[in-house]
């Protein structure tokens, strides 16, 4: 935000801010016009309030401008910050001399009017709170009595002082867009920019600094062991010296109290007093750090100004400071209900190896959640003399890091225990590292291994082995070489025994009715995959229910697959088991896209691809751009469809992950499909189960059938799409489900000769199991495909009364692509058709669309930035437009268009 140098690179961008930018601009084009006021700007250190006083200095051309700014050192000085203002006027510093305050403020208030009668003025006040009050309240008065004078005053102050009568802003953090924008012009690049942005909070000056800090760094935050350290403020930071300079001017009994919440993360106000009772100081002490703005205190939390103030305030203090603050947090601690937090206080307060304090830690880690489990038996194994415990503790610590969402941090763990690593510590080791690889890198490779540490767990332990083959089933549905499935059933067999607990019945339950179904041996897959659903609901959490709900999609039972996968979401954000949600949410949008709820499985998509870029799971991000591809195309949005194929092409890892290129594809054939070019759907159709290649996906296929087969149709070239046919009826035969039996008949219809009397009873009693079902999109879709072979056949009378149908419910659905290719087969069925819109909605761009629809289902504007990765200003400026295409003013008229 500051108008700042980073590396000789001068940016002189202002980024974000621009509602403050435009209130400043018309408090400066006022005071020109002889209307003058004054404006607060109230923020906390960083948060920008300097840049915008130079926002307004450079807006005040052709002003006389005159600065003034308190300073610490001068707090308790009358009038220096007067003199400062008046200096560049050459007034007769003789005013200053009077002791009477009125007398003083009159005279600044006539100086200021009489530099004014020569040419507008703007007066920028900087850290007003750090001025001595008395000089302060004669500032004020002036400020407060600009009206009609063209005169304009900017503010600026850190700590929210009682400045009644002045209009005031506040600055809170810069939203995200603004963050990455900032980033980026001070040079920082991926994976850098992020981690800087997520560090900073919102605050411009942070970013700056932390900026700085990594194009200092060789390697840029770039490396495993970067991106696992903690951002700190560089030494050379303004930020980190205006907060220092802060601290040091504190009583020692506040910088104490101060060192005591920082050495926790998760002390609240209770916890905090008891350690100051114990400490016999009184928690008043803390009041000027409150008023500074400096910490925040709550029932229940301890709040500082910006996250990266903890880490600067911790690591001040000394090594004897910090180890005697940790000893009396443990002494505060209940020993019963915070087991951990005295654990770990107890390790920091340590100065070397202590083995029982290194079990005391292992046993209380699990009390914990999963990022604190991590930390602890990180701590223990720093505890433990012998190296082969040590090491086995670092590989819990690396499983529990990886749960929590932190990959490279496991992955770093994970490196740190290999040199000592006895073989039980080794092979965990080896299981968890290809797990992170499975889902973050290279999924072909990790087939072989995963079946390499089978074959070395199986007489060593047995859970891990059954684990082994799970994440190796994983690995075929992402390569799509279905073919070496028969290596895991082959291993999986073996393992059955009647004592089995449910979790592993529940594997090899899972393996075997996923096996049965890549051979077509539908009928025998689904006993094994309903006992995949009974087991989730016993054991309960968010494995068993992902499982259960690919099992249920399987299954074609799309309620339950979503009622599971809604569990498995739900379970894992309650534990903190952040690496288990992009996997759910996958499953998730699947089950939506499969019931026809295309709009929550594209929310449900983008809240995947925010949980898998967050838990460094690059493959399952992928998945997710890959399937927003599919929803785009759906759309008949063709722009965000081919970015979205775009960017799972060159997304990390790309070339060894089948299944979204398979799901671009289909997205591509889509569109293929909707623009006129049947063969060149069929071709890229066809390629999407290859089984020669080792990288087909029967899955996709599968569900990617119902549009080659209207491909097919149209471009004559039946051979592929009846044997995807053929794989599509044994499945759909099986389950019951009217949606995928509906299909199966409308595809039949879109095989036979056309015009036949079988085509026509195949659409028919498609559109006959389409009542029992619950796509709306595909009965639609059966509708208009059922009018465009009526209207070949010449018989247009029964051709419109379907394309109606058809037209109707795809503009309740709001999708213009479809309602023109209505429209155009209207036209061609004989019938003059309104080139009006058949519903408001259709006059939306895609993306206007899409947000009209999620503030319709209730979402604030806030939520749908979060969820569409867009700033609040953005959407802001989005929903205006929406309301004047639509002729709407308000929330509840947009329901009524849109639901």
């Amino acid at each position: 935000m500051h108008i700042h140098e980073l590396r000789g690179r001068s940016t002189q961008t202002l980024r974000g801010r621009s509602w403050e930018r435009e209130a400043i601009s018309g408090l400066v084009a006022l005071a020109a016009q002889g209307a003058g006021s004054a404006l607060v700007l109230h923020g906390e250190l960083g948060t920008g309030k300097s840049a915008l006083l130079e926002h307004a200095a450079a807006e005040a051309g052709g002003h006389t401008i005159l600065r003034c700014r308190g300073y610490a050192e001068e707090s308790e000085l009358p009038l220096a910050a007067i003199y400062d203002l008046i200096k560049p006027l050459r007034a007769d510093a003789a005013i200053l001399d009077t002791p009477d305050r009125l007398a003083l403020s009159r005279a600044l208030l006539d100086l200021l009017t009489a530099a004014g009668a020569q040419r507008p003025v703007l007066c920028l006040i900087d850290d007003a709170h750090l001025i001595e009050p008395s000089t302060l309240d004669i500032l004020l008065f002036a400020a407060r009595r600009l009206s009609g004078t063209p005169i304009a005053a900017v503010i600026a102050t850190g700590t929210d002082l009682p400045l009644t009568g002045i209009p005031r802003l506040r600055l809170g953090p810069l939203d995200a867009q603004a963050c990455l924008l900032l980033a980026e012009d001070l040079g920082l690049t991926e994976p850098a920019r992020t981690r800087v942005v997520e560090a900073g909070e919102g605050n411009p000056q942070a970013i700056i600094d932390l900026a700085g800090g990594a194009m200092r760094s060789a390697t840029a935050l770039a490396t495993p062991e970067d991106l696992t350290r903690p951002l700190r403020l560089p030494a050379t930071s303004v930020l980190r010296r205006a907060y220092q300079a802060q601290l040091d001017r504190l009583p020692a009994d506040t910088r104490w109290l101060l060192l005591l919440a920082a050495a926790d993360d998760e002390i609240g106000q209770a916890g905090l007093l008891k350690a100051a009772k114990l400490s016999a100081i009184e928690i008043g002490a803390l009041a000027p750090a409150e008023r500074s703005g400096l910490i925040r205190l709550s029932d229940d939390r301890v709040d500082f100004a910006l996250a990266l103030l903890r880490p600067l305030i911790y690591e001040s203090a000394t090594l004897a400071q910090r180890q005697a603050a940790h000893g009396l947090l443990a002494r505060a601690c209940d020993p019963h209900r915070q087991r951990l937090q005295r654990a770990v206080h107890l390790a920091a307060a340590a100065s070397g190896p202590d083995p029982g304090l290194a079990d005391e830690l292992e046993n209380a880690a699990t009390h914990g959640g999963y990022s604190r489990a991590s930390a602890a038996l990180e701590r223990a194994a720093q505890l433990t003399s012998e190296p082969a415990d040590a090491a086995n503790r670092l590989v819990s610590a690396a499983r529990y890091a990886w749960m929590s969402g932190s990959a490279d941090r496991a992955r770093s763990l994970l490196t740190s225990a290999a040199p000592v690593a006895d073989p039980d510590a080794g092979n965990r080791s080896e299981l968890l590292a290809g797990e992170i690889q499975l889902r973050s890198g290279a999924a072909a490779s990790t087939l072989d291994a995963m079946l390499t540490a089978y074959d070395r767990l199986i007489s060593a332990d047995r859970r891990l082995a059954v684990n082994a083959l799970m994440r190796a089933s994983e690995a075929v549905c992402f390569s799509g070489d279905t073919a070496r499935f028969t290596d895991i059933t082959r291993r999986a067999k073996v393992l059955r025994r009647a004592d089995d607990s449910p979790r592993v019945e529940l594997a090899l339950d899972y393996l075997a009715g996923v096996a049965a179904t890549f051979q077509g041996h539908h009928a025998g897959a689904g006993k094994a995959l309903r006992r995949v659903n009974d087991l989730a609901n016993q054991i309960d959490d968010a494995a068993a229910h992902t499982s259960a709900s690919a099992a249920s999609l399987l299954l074609a039972d799309d309620h339950s697959a979503h009622r599971h996968a809604s569990r498995a979401v739900e379970v894992a954000r309650a534990a903190g088991e952040i690496a288990a949600i992009p996997i759910a949410l996958e499953m998730l949008a699947c089950a939506e896209y499969w019931l026809g709820r295309y709009d929550a499985a594209a929310t449900t998509s983008w809240d995947g691809l925010a949980s898998a870029r967050a838990s460094g799971q690059d493959n399952y991000a992928s998945d997710h751009l890959a399937m927003l591809a599919v929803l785009a195309a759906i759309r008949g949005d063709r722009e965000d469809c081919l970015n979205r194929t775009y960017q799972v092409a060159v997304a990390p890892g790309a070339g060894q992950i089948n299944r979204p290129k398979a799901l671009c594809r289909w997205a591509l054939a889509v569109l293929d499909v909707i623009a006129g070019r049947p063969t060149d759907a069929v071709t890229r159709l066809a390629s999407i189960a290859d089984m020669t290649t080792g990288n087909g996906q029967v899955v996709i296929q599968v569900m990617a059938t119902p549009w080659l087969a209207e491909a097919a149709a149209k471009s004559g070239e039946h051979t592929a799409a009846k044997a995807a046919l053929y794989g599509f009826d044994l499945w759909a035969s099986t389950t019951g489900d009217p949606v995928r039996r509906a299909l199966s008949a409308r595809c039949h219809a879109l095989l036979a000769p056309r015009g036949s009397e079988r085509a026509e009873e195949h659409f028919r009693e498609a559109l006959r199991l389409h009542l029992q079902g619950e796509s709306d999109f595909e009965r639609a879709r059966t509708e208009l495909l059922f009018g465009q072979e009526l209207r070949r056949s010449r018989r247009a009378r029964d051709a419109r009364e379907h394309l109606h149908r058809a037209l109707e419910a795809f503009c309740q659905m709001a999708l213009p692509a479809w309602v023109d290719r209505c429209r155009a087969e209207l036209r061609a069925a004989g019938e003059s058709v309104d080139t009006k819109p058949a519903c408001p909605s259709e006059n939306l761009t895609p993306q206007q669309l899409q947000i009209a629809r999620l503030v319709a289902e209730g979402a604030t504007n806030r939520e749908v930035a979060a969820s569409l990765f867009l700033s609040p200003r953005t959407v802001d400026h989005h929903m205006r437009n929406i309301f004047t295409k639509l002729g709407i003013r308000s929330r509840i008229e947009l329901t009524k268009v849109l639901l």
